[in-house]
């Protein structure tokens, strides 16, 4: 069955089954993906997949159902109803009603318009290029490009509707290196339209990689670090859960309640912007319109993020930052595009006024250490020593450790080079940070 016809039937039968409203969430979508090993294709997916999830609100409860067949509509609404008699929770969630939005210009996305084919040899192109960059690379462990687009549409019985498409594309490559006993591995990669330098995302990792076959741990001490752009997003991105009101009214956040108050150093301005080209939208996943807007302006923290659940618990207005993590899922809360905005010193300037400390370039460990609740953590770090202004030897198996609220009011400067992690809507630049405690070889 067609699914506007589908959707149709379900809403007419919630109606029927004594729903005060009913909302659908559709999402479809094709992804590719192609990892090279040696020259021939290690692994290759292209898939097409939808679904759609059917919410009612019954008996003052939300219930949810999903399907990916649009077939028997009575039954999905059915089991959307018996879902929510099962609910225990009464706080109330809103649904939106008919809204507008802004329009959303279409970014260029050169990867989508090459076949299957030109992305493999793309692929493999990375694969030559990494391994023509030094005879000291022995194997490249991992070489991939992928793709996706597709679309989402909310529509409800209470007038909305609202639908987007989407699209990204990545390049990742990881060279391993050898001299003489010591082995290296390193990683570079490149987002949206730069996703086709395939060339140059080979030359940084192998650069990368063949710099670690000298390093070593630095002494333990307290530092002032330059935390590079990479590293800083990823931290940020492992903390950004610390920003949702629902960690914080579930009691998971240090943040909860500290509207108003200074949670980091004056310099530190956290945006929360959908309409960043990194991945632009016109609404979140309730269909609320979202906005841009500063998290943290200054040191201080101007709000939560929040859906219409706890925007109502709050006694506030959604600030537009209902997600959903795929359409089988139900409705979360989660920052849009966040990133730390820009400063007005290159990197450069920001080695030179550190002058003597370290430079940490990668973080790891982040799953297991560190805590968003409690805010403390402590990764296996690599970068370079920085001295008299210079930068120097590189250093690894090192451990970086504190508590986030406290580095974050440490920062002494933000850097101009912002940059995208992987995997998340996250960006940071360079940022220096004084007195942070490193362990390293005593």
């Amino acid at each position: 069955m067609e699914r506007n016809e589908f959707r149709n039937l379900l809403f007419e039968e919630a109606l029927k089954q004594g729903c005060e409203a009913a909302e659908t969430y559709y999402a479809s979508g094709e992804a590719f993906s192609c990892d090279i090993l040696e020259g021939e294709v290690n692994r290759y997916v292209s898939s097409k997949e939808g679904g759609l999830n059917l919410r009612v609100k019954f008996e003052g409860r939300d219930g949810y159902a999903y399907t990916e067949s649009m077939e028997d509509a009575a039954g999905l609404v059915q089991r959307a109803i018996d879902n929510a008699r099962s609910v225990e929770s009464e706080d109330a969630h809103p649904m939106q009603g008919r809204q507008s939005y802004v329009e959303i210009a279409k970014r260029e996305n050169p990867l989508l318009k090459m076949d299957n084919a030109e992305k493999i040899a793309l692929t493999k192109r990375m694969e030559t290029s990494a391994k023509e960059n030094s005879p000291l690379v022995q194997r490249v462990s991992g070489c991939m490009v992928q793709t996706e687009s597709g679309i989402v549409e909310l529509h409800n019985t209470l007038g909305l509707e609202a639908v987007r498409t989407y699209s990204d594309s990545a390049c990742f490559v990881g060279p391993v290196v050898k001299k003489g006993e010591r082995v290296k591995d390193a990683y570079a990669f490149r987002l949206g339209a730069d996703a086709l330098g395939v060339e140059s995302c080979a030359k940084e990792a192998v650069e990368k990689a063949v710099l670690a076959l000298d390093a070593e741990p630095c002494a333990t001490g307290v530092y002032d670090i330059i935390l590079e752009n990479i590293a800083c997003a990823d931290l940020l991105a492992a903390f950004s859960s610390m920003f949702s009101a629902e960690e914080a009214q579930k009691g998971k956040s240090l943040l909860a309640g500290k509207e108003g108050e200074r949670i980091a150093a004056d310099c530190i301005t956290i945006m929360d912007d959908p309409f960043h080209p990194l991945a632009p939208r016109a609404f979140d996943g309730e269909g609320t319109p979202v906005k841009c807007k500063k998290v943290v302006e200054n040191g201080k923290l101007n709000t939560l993020l929040h859906n219409c659940k706890t925007a109502l618990k709050a006694g506030v207005e959604t600030t537009g930052n209902a997600s959903r993590g795929s359409a089988a899922g139900s409705i979360g809360v989660g920052p849009t595009v966040f990133y730390i905005q820009k400063g007005e010193k290159s990197f450069e300037q920001l080695v030179k006024e550190l002058n003597n400390g370290l430079l940490i370039t990668e973080i790891s460990g982040l799953h297991a250490g560190l805590n968003p609740v409690s805010g403390d953590f402590s990764l296996m770090a690599s970068g370079r020593l920085v001295e008299n202004g210079e930068l120097s030897k590189a250093v690894d198996q090192i451990t970086v450790a504190g508590n986030f609220l406290t580095f974050m009011k440490s920062v002494k400067t933000v850097g101009s080079d912002l940059k995208a992690t992987l995997g998340m809507a996250v960006l940071c630049p360079s940022i220096l940070v004084g007195g942070i405690s490193v362990a390293g070889k005593n």
